[in-house]
């Protein structure tokens, strides 16, 4: 289970920073001005220079990806409920991320802005975790027919 953790820490850092470049592609697409934005403005500003944002945001999403990846390892615990996988992954997911958006100058500091990133966090996190839930579950049933398909093909 370390090695398996180890590894995901491992293959998300890299990961965490190819969203977060692409993010930034998606960001400066936005903006229509013909400019790419590597990093938030007001991120560059507080750094010194672009420069100097580019390279801890580099490095904050790097963090980010190798506790996702890490944190993946949660959904693995069969001795675990769902609702005890779900609620440590949310906790850990979530005071992760929140420090790091909020240094990254991803969401305004203000109690709106930070209000209004809980909201989006947990909306996307509940839509990720239910679409996953559903498919699971529809595989399970499926699983189950086939088991249940050759049970009956075996029995005289």
């Amino acid at each position: 289970m370390k090695k398996q953790t180890l590894l995901r820490i491992i293959l998300g850092a890299p990961i965490g920073i190819t969203i977060s470049y692409f993010i930034t592609i998606f960001i400066s697409l936005t903006v229509t001005d013909g400019n790419y934005y590597p990093v938030v403005p007001a991120l560059a500003e507080s750094m010194g220079s672009e420069l100097n944002a580019v390279l801890i945001q580099a490095l904050l999403s790097a963090l980010y990806g190798a506790v996702w990846g890490g944190l993946s390892i949660i959904w693995q615990l069969e001795h675990w409920s769902l609702l005890r996988m779900t609620a440590t992954h949310f906790a850990i997911a979530t005071l992760t991320t929140f420090p790091i958006a909020y240094f990254m100058q991803w969401t305004p500091h203000s109690l709106k802005g930070i209000l209004s990133y809980f909201a989006l966090f947990f909306a996307i996190y509940l839509a990720i975790w239910l679409s996953q839930y559903y498919t699971i579950k529809k595989r399970l049933k499926e699983l189950n027919q086939k088991v249940q398909e050759q049970n009956n093909i075996k029995t005289p």
